[in-house]
Order: C-alpha cells, then sequence, then structure tokens
C-alpha cells in the first residue's frame, strides 16, 4: 500500500475516495527506560530506548491505519498526518495517531 503525506501522488490518478482512516496506540513507558533517560537528560546524548519505543508506536499506528484503508478497499493513503500526545496521569503514557484519507489510483 502506497501511504504519503501529499494530498496527491504524482503521477497516479486517484479514482476513488473512500474518506478518512486512521489508527491510534498508546505505549507506556516503564521505570527503567525512564531512569536510563534521565541520566542521559543530565549527561546528555540521544535516548535510544525512547526512540526505539516513538518508532514502535508510530509504525502501530502507521500499520493500523493501513489496515482499515485495505478493508474499505483502498490501495493508497493520502495526507497522512502523524500526531504525537503524552496522556495519564503523569504523562508517562505516550499516544501516536496516524491519519489520512484511503484512495484508490490507477
Amino acid at each position: 500500500m502506497l501511504v504519503t503525506t501529499t494530498p496527491s501522488i504524482e503521477g497516479r490518478r486517484i479514482t476513488r475516495y473512500y474518506g478518512i482512516v486512521s489508527g491510534e496506540t498508546i505505549i507506556g513507558a516503564n521505570l527503567f527506560r525512564d531512569f536510563f533517560a534521565s541520566i542521559r537528560d543530565i549527561v546528555g546524548g540521544r535516548s535510544g530506548s525512547y526512540e526505539e519505543v516513538l518508532r514502535e508506536a508510530k509504525d502501530t499506528a502507521l500499520r493500523e491505519m493501513q489496515e482499515q484503508a485495505a478493508a474499505l478497499g483502498a490501495n493508497a493513503v493520502i495526507g497522512v498526518d502523524l500526531d504525537y500526545e503524552t496522556v495519564g496521569e503523569s504523562g508517562s503514557m505516550l499516544m501516536v495517531t496516524a491519519a489520512g484519507t484511503a484512495v484508490s489510483v490507477e
């Protein structure tokens, strides 16, 4: 399935619009990951464990969105937007939403 952030696909003609599709995921960070990330905050550097969680959440949300589009009969999703939010009492959970328009293209 073709997935793009653009409103059209160059060289391809959209033959049918199915509507908005989305995928959501919420992932909690664990105590050890939080602890090691706080050390990174002090000494500097990237937090590989948090980056991996972000990648996993994004991939899950995109996969769910594509599955929803395929169930409608679409072969592409255009205008995709990714949104990242923290949720929960202490902001310890990460929510990622992927949304776009399911279409059929030639």
